[in-house]
Parts: structure tokens; C-alpha cells; sequence
């Protein structure tokens, strides 16, 4: 551990004294108490981000400690220290404090270049605790060094997790943030409990949130096969789609949850997506982390109780978007390409639930229209941002002076999808429902159109899905749609 010092610990420079001083210094931790995240899984994250192939050192990093691992990701890691997501209302508290001159000292178990960029960005604390490389500042290490430095009852503490009970045992006061009742108690029974802050744990609607629960939707393309050959009443086949269904909503559950921690600079930077679970700190990034290979696992298990190309078009899925999220989506065009492939697979691998030979022609169709709707994406976000970034900015692997090439990829991508629908029954399969499809592609035309509309007046802001869902004329569609699918001549 490291031991940086501001001139001599000399409290509240910047402001006079509002009144007496207490002469017990308060101790703050960092992870999860002063932020609302953890800059190891941050650090982690950015290292993925800009150089993956280093995550391959890992394992050699862990081997030499836990303080090693910090050390080695923060060296390689850059992360915004000022964007990260705060306590806000302990942040008042400690600038109260700080006004009235007491010393504050951070003391964390994160690493000492980065807890000291953050110390300096606030320029709040008068003193700065660390692990350092070799020693991992953390529960009992951190208390034996607390009570060296100011003694047994010497400080009062502020922490947020089990690991933290040692050190309020051998504090004077405990100051919690954001704790469960369980921590409560546990933390009442070896010291006094001066404050609380930010009772608020994550509920359910945080973690249904952050897995685009809403975006399940999308799967429902795997029922097109049995549009598509009227056999939508076919119960068995029915129900065996169901099971695929559930199998890709878990699978892109946990696309959703790595793209968002891949993304979460970005999203933070974003006048909307900053507002995401994960981004915001409401949902602790580790609780994320852990959800991607739970939800993959809980896919996979319930996938082998279909066909085995299944399981194969699921991985495929799970491998494509793990490459979108590292590096393609870096990439212009590419990365709405691989978008649309990824929808068109949710389509292939509805045929191989029930073993129906899906049309190429339809694969090509559903590639050409969500290509276009990709690309919508893209320009919607484009729009919404381009106050702010100015005509020589940028979003993702796009510049905002891309936006008009951009609209009109996306619609002529979007045209020929329809044309292409319009045509099956009268190319591919005559004995296909005319009037239905016909219906259908006027219906998809006229929604497509309005989309592209809506994103260039600004209206949409976040992912097409949710703005769909909100907007009467998009839900009006999609009951229409159903109805003609369901009931159509």
C-alpha cells in the first residue's frame, strides 16, 4: 500500500471554517462508496476495449496478487475519472465537512494511480490510502493500517461492504453507503453507526433494465418460419419455438449487458444512455459481469433440449455479437451489417427449432430490412447528438457529416426489403397468401417510413425498440401486423 499526502494534511484551503472542527478524521473508501462502481471492472473493461489481447496476461497478473492485477489494468487502462458516476449525497456531505476543516483521508483498496487521479480531480482529500502493487489494501490489511496511522478508535469510517467490518470494528464511528439490512446489522454489532446514505439496492427493475427485458421482442423472429409456412397453430412446434425463443431472449439478455459495459464511456457521455443501469451506477458492475455467463450458461443448458443446429446458430450468435461488442461495432457499415446478421440468424434458427426449410430469399429479405434499420440507429443517434458535437464530430465510427450517405443507405436498404417481401409470393412460393403479405409489405413501407421520419426530426433518442414502444403509431402497427399474421386470408 502507498501513503500520498496533500501538503501536510492541512484541512479546508480553499474555504474558512464554518465551525468546530472534529479532530477524528473521516476515512472514506472508494469502490461503491464514493462511486458508484468499481475501477477494477472498469479498468478491465477499458484494457478489453482498447487492447484485448492483453487480457491474456491475466492469469499471470492474478497469480502475483490481487494488488499485482490492479497495478498491471491500471497502468494500461485511461478512464475518465470525472465521468465516473458518484455518491452525490455523501459527496455534499463530505464538502460540508471539508468547509468546517475536518480531514478526510481516501482509503481504498483500488490501485494508487488511480485512486490518486480521482483525489485530484475532486481536490477534496487531504490524504490518500492505496494498494500499491504488492499489498492489496483491503478488510483486515486496511485496518491494521488505519489503526498504525491514527489509532485504535482514532477515525471514523465509510464504507459499503462486508469486507469493510474489520475496519469499523476499529473505528470510532461507522458511516455507511448504500447498504443492505444485512450489512446494517452485521455493521451495528461492532461499531456505532453515525450515518447512512443512499438506502436504495438495486431491485428487480434494475436488473430487467439493464437486460432489455423490452428487447425480447426482437426473438419473436424466430417465429417466421411458421408465418411463413402457415403453421402457426402447429402446437408442438409452437411450443418448441417458444423454448427457442427463451433460449435467444437469455443469450442477447447478456449481449445487452456486455455491450453495455464495453460501452460504458460512451454511455456516460450520452445525454440519454448515462440514465442505463449499469452506467449510472444503480446496478454495480460486478452484478453485470457475473450476468453475462450466467444467462449464456442458463441459454445453452435449455438449448440442448432442442435440435442440435440449434445450439450451433445460437452460438454463432453469441460469438458474432461477442466480436460486434470487442471490435466491429467500431467499424461503419460493418457494424450494422452484423447487426442485420444477427437478426437474420434469430429467423434461421427458428427454422431449425421445427426443421422447415427457410427460404433464402426470405433470409436475404429480413437481412436487407434490419440492415436498414441499423443504419436508422445510427442516424437517429447521429441527430440527437449533433448539437453538442458540432459538424466535425463523431459517433462510434461515424461522422456527423455522414448523416444524409447514412439516411440514404438505410432507406434504399429498407425499400428493397419490402420490394423483396411484395415479390416472395409471387417468385418463391405462389400458393403463399397474396393479400396478406401484399397488405403487410404496405403496412412495413408505411412504418419503415415514419421511423426515418421520426429520426430526422430528433424524436428519437434511444434504441429503436423502446421509442416503438412509446410511440402510438409503432404500437398501432404492431397490433395491426399481428392481426394480419394471425388472422389474415
Amino acid at each position: 500500500m502507498v501513503l500520498l499526502t496533500l501538503p501536510e494534511l492541512e484541512p479546508g484551503r480553499d474555504a474558512a471554517p464554518e465551525a468546530q472542527a472534529d479532530p477524528v478524521p473521516l476515512v472514506v473508501d472508494l469502490d461503491g462508496t464514493l462511486l458508484h462502481t468499481d475501477t477494477l471492472v472498469e479498468s478491465l473493461f477499458d484494457v478489453a476495449r482498447r487492447r484485448p489481447l492483453q487480457l491474456l496476461q491475466l492469469p499471470a497478473w492474478l497469480a502475483a496478487g490481487r494488488a499485482n492485477l490492479k497495478r498491471q489494468l491500471a497502468h494500461r487502462a485511461s478512464l475518465d475519472v470525472s465521468a465516473l458516476p458518484r455518491a452525490e449525497d455523501l459527496l455534499a456531505h463530505l464538502w460540508t465537512l471539508k468547509r468546517q476543516g475536518r480531514r478526510l483521508v481516501l482509503a481504498t483498496a483500488a490501485d494508487a494511480r488511480i485512486a490518486q487521479a480521482i483525489a485530484d480531480q475532486l481536490g477534496l482529500f487531504d490524504a490518500v490510502l492505496a494498494s500499491d502493487g504488492r499489498v492489496n489494501l483491503s478488510g483486515s490489511v486496511k485496518r491494521d493500517r488505519l489503526v498504525a496511522t491514527f489509532g485504535e478508535g482514532g477515525f471514523d469510517y465509510a464504507g459499503n461492504s462486508s469486507s469493510d467490518l474489520p475496519v469499523w470494528a476499529a473505528a470510532r464511528h461507522a458511516v455507511l453507503v448504500r447498504p443492505s439490512p444485512q450489512l446494517a446489522a452485521a455493521t451495528a454489532r461492532v461499531a456505532e453507526i453515525e450515518h447512512s446514505f443512499g438506502a436504495d439496492r438495486p431491485g428487480w427493475r434494475e436488473y430487467l433494465g439493464a437486460m432489455r427485458a423490452q428487447h425480447w421482442l426482437k426473438n419473436m423472429l424466430l417465429l417466421v418460419p411458421l408465418l411463413a409456412t402457415q403453421q402457426l397453430y402447429d402446437l408442438p412446434k409452437l411450443l418448441a419455438v417458444l423454448v427457442g425463443f427463451v433460449c435467444f431472449s437469455l443469450a442477447a439478455s447478456g449481449v445487452y449487458l456486455l455491450n453495455d459495459l464495453f460501452d460504458l464511456p460512451a454511455d456516460r457521455r450520452h445525454p440519454h444512455k448515462r440514465q442505463r443501469a449499469l452506467a449510472s451506477g444503480r446496478l454495480p458492475l460486478l452484478h453485470g459481469l457475473l450476468l453475462v455467463p450466467a444467462l449464456w450458461l442458463a441459454a445453452s443448458l435449455l438449448a440442448l433440449t432442442l435440435p442440435a443446429p440449434f445450439l450451433a446458430a445460437l452460438g454463432c450468435y453469441a460469438v458474432l455479437n461477442l466480436a460486434y461488442s470487442m471490435r466491429l461495432r467500431n467499424y461503419p457499415i460493418v457494424d450494422a451489417l452484423v447487426l442485420a446478421v444477427g437478426y437474420s440468424l434469430r429467423v434461421y434458427a427458428g427454422s431449425l427449432v421445427v426443421a422447415i426449410d427457410v427460404s433464402p430469399w426470405l433470409l436475404v429479405c429480413s437481412t436487407a430490412l434490419f440492415f436498414g434499420l441499423a443504419l436508422l440507429k445510427r442516424y437517429a443517434e447521429i441527430v440527437s447528438l449533433r448539437p453538442g458535437l458540432g459538424s466535425g464530430g463523431r459517433v462510434r465510427g461515424y461522422a456527423v457529416s455522414d448523416a444524409p450517405l447514412i439516411a440514404g443507405l438505410g432507406t434504399a436498404a429498407d425499400c428493397i426489403a419490402v420490394v423483396l417481401l411484395a415479390l416472395y409470393p409471387v417468385v418463391i412460393t405462389p400458393t403463399a397468401p397474396r393479400l396478406t403479405i401484399w397488405s403487410l409489405s404496405a403496412l412495413l413501407l408505411f412504418w419503415v417510413g415514419h421511423m426515418w421520419l421520426m429520426a430526422h426530426r430528433g424524436r428519437i433518442h434511444d434504441d429503436l425498440v423502446a421509442f416503438a414502444l412509446r410511440d402510438p403509431l409503432s404500437r398501432a402497427f404492431g397490433v395491426t401486423m399481428a392481426l394480419l399474421l394471425l388472422f389474415g386470408p
